[in-house]
């Protein structure tokens, strides 16, 4: 176990002069949807890694901030991926972007359809590898309407690279969609219970009852490079955003609906004896197979996901036993309340946000019931500890709030580009009346003592149990050209505000501007030290600092640094902690 000692610093618990009416704007309120307030995204796919849900989407914002906040998302600009966390629901940490653009400079571009130019729709799987003992984490997107190109990493949030030098799928692909056809677009990974893997993909294709633009194919045992060749699955009404679980010994194929004519559906229904009604425009969709390659398995089941306004595109995902239905809405979740607010330009159009429902799956007959979207989102499954190290770009709601990398600061930066790979060395930048929420905080009955915060800049942050100046707990006044940590007695008469689960907790600067902010943690009333971590006893432990520089076991480094390591289980952990 690895211990700090405190060192006692002045109290500063002088009364914020800060208002509600000073602070950043609130465009995400009490509701839990989308999961950001402040970045752009679509597309969405998932995956359960060690207790925490990953969640990857095509990164809207990239093509908001290259239009200056103005105008239509024509989605030429996106060449990343963005990549968010979260272990309760409902405070989810951001964690960058994954660099496409960067990753895949070296490929090919001769013929031109094999060559990198956009990501959009990403897909994600995960799985053990025996022989090297190593997790292996495998992203597909879609390269425009060309093709599928495949990123590998060991952990889920990177460092990722291209295994091939160009797109995986392409119109050369055997049985892929054609030039000047339907696209190759929209992949949907799945690996099934004997290890095999199974992508779909396919779209765009003629507006009726069968458009046959949809394929699936077999994966080689690498995972980067297609099996044999790709087989029709006769979707009715297909149109794109396609997506493979496997459930129950089936193979689970979702995907939207177009908008053609409905009708032809009672003629549908009695060929292939099903008693589903005819699937909505842009609704999400889903077919059942046992035998994937066999275009004439695939059983279309009935449409489970409601339309949204624009293009539909969802991910089914299962964490900690329940279902989740994972999608984008339009700008009436978020990009209409920033208009509304005065935050962006009234020609701002199509900039989509990830948003999270509860699904409802029978297992036993592969069976999906029908989801109900609201902003309300879903119920959070576990309080937040406030003892375990928290990262600053963990949050449920926030205001004014931008993203850099650690490693990747620039002097005078005025926006986050979100251009900079994915990463655990996040930090956000604030200014006054900048504020970041986090929910169901559970001090337990005995109660915090102290706070820990990791900040650079000049300026002060102010925590409080709710949005207003009254409800301050401690105020944290820092100075540093770089991040330091800072450690604060929490006044005795504010004592009692750190015990029990608090419903919201907010971090407020009150003073400065371009202030950084890494970590935060809370000390427990009676506890040894500042920094515990799991009882597992370390072996293989490496210590990097927040630059990724290794550092010998021996070498003195005050603040927080980040350690790897495999417990006595062989479970591996990587996670920032304070330095002895």
């Amino acid at each position: 176990m690895y211990k700090q000692l405190f060192m006692s610093v002045a109290l500063m618990a002088a009364s914020v002069q800060i208002s509600a009416q000073t602070l950043s704007p609130d465009v995400k309120s009490t509701n839990n949807n989308p999961i950001s307030a402040n970045v752009f995204c679509a597309d969405p796919t998932a995956l359960e890694y060690n207790g925490r849900l990953y969640v990857y989407g095509t990164n809207d914002h990239q093509e908001f901030l290259t239009n200056k906040k103005k105008g239509d998302n024509t989605y030429g600009s996106i060449k990343s991926i963005v990549v968010f966390s979260t272990d309760d629901m409902v405070n989810w940490t951001f964690h960058g972007t994954i660099d496409t653009k960067k990753i895949c400079a070296g490929w090919t571009s001769s013929p031109w359809y094999v060559g990198y130019g956009v990501s959009w729709a990403p897909s994600v799987t995960w799985r053990h590898n025996d022989e090297t003992d190593k997790d292996e984490f495998f992203l597909y997107f879609c390269n425009s309407s060309h093709g599928v190109g495949v990123l590998k990493a060991e952990s889920p949030i990177g460092p990722w690279t291209s295994p091939n030098k160009k797109l995986m799928i392409t119109y050369d692909t055997p049985g892929a969609n054609k030039q000047g056809t339907n696209a190759n677009f929209d992949p949907g990974v799945v690996i099934d219970d004997n290890g095999v893997g199974w992508i779909s993909f396919g779209g765009l294709g003629p507006s009726e009852i069968m458009p046959e633009a949809a394929r699936i194919i077999k994966l080689k045992p690498s995972m980067t490079e297609v099996d044999g060749s790709a087989a029709k699955i006769h979707a009715p009404y297909h149109f794109e955003a396609n997506e493979l679980n496997y459930i129950g010994g089936k193979y689970v194929y979702t995907y939207c609906s177009n908008w053609a004519s409905r009708d032809n559906w009672n003629t549908y229904k009695s060929e292939h004896n099903i008693t589903a009604s005819a699937p909505g425009g842009g609704t999400m969709c889903y077919m059942v197979s046992d035998n994937p390659l066999d275009p004439d398995s695939w059983v279309y089941k009935d449409y489970y996901g409601p339309g949204v306004s624009g293009n539909n595109h969802s991910h089914l995902q299962k964490f900690q036993g329940k279902y989740y239905h994972i999608y984008h809405n339009h700008g009436n979740v978020l990009l209409d309340v920033m208009k509304n607010k005065g935050l962006v330009d009234s020609s701002a159009g199509d900039y989509r946000s990830i948003c999270v429902n509860k699904a409802t799956v029978n297992e036993s007959t592969a069976t999906i019931s029908p989801v109900t979207l609201n902003n309300e989102g879903v119920t959070q499954i576990k309080n937040m500890n406030p003892y375990e190290l928290q990262q600053m770009e963990t949050m449920a709601n926030c205001g004014g709030v931008e993203y850099e990398d650690i490693t990747n600061i620039k002097k005078n930066t005025k926006i986050s580009s979100l251009g900079n790979d994915a990463s655990e060395n996040m930090q956000v930048k604030m200014k006054v009346g900048s504020w970041i929420n986090v929910r169901k905080v559970d001090f337990g009955k005995t109660g915090a003592d102290k706070v820990i915060l990791r900040a650079k800049g000049t300026g002060k942050l102010d925590i409080r149990t709710g949005s207003s100046p009254k409800n301050s707990i401690v105020t944290i006044e820092f100075s540093s050209t770089g991040l330091e940590d800072h450690i604060v007695d929490i006044p005795e008469n504010k004592l009692k505000k750190c015990q029990g689960v608090k419903t919201n907790l907010y971090f407020v600067v009150s003073e400065g501007d371009d202030v950084y902010v890494d970590s935060w943690k809370f000390h427990e009333i009676g506890a040894s030290g500042i920094q515990t971590i799991e009882n597992n006893k370390p072996v293989q432990r490496k210590i990097y600092d927040l630059s990724g520089r290794r550092l010998s076991e021996g070498q003195s480094h005050r603040g927080i640094v980040i350690e790897q390591y495999t417990d006595e289980n062989g479970v591996k952990h990587s996670r920032k902690v304070l330095a002895d």
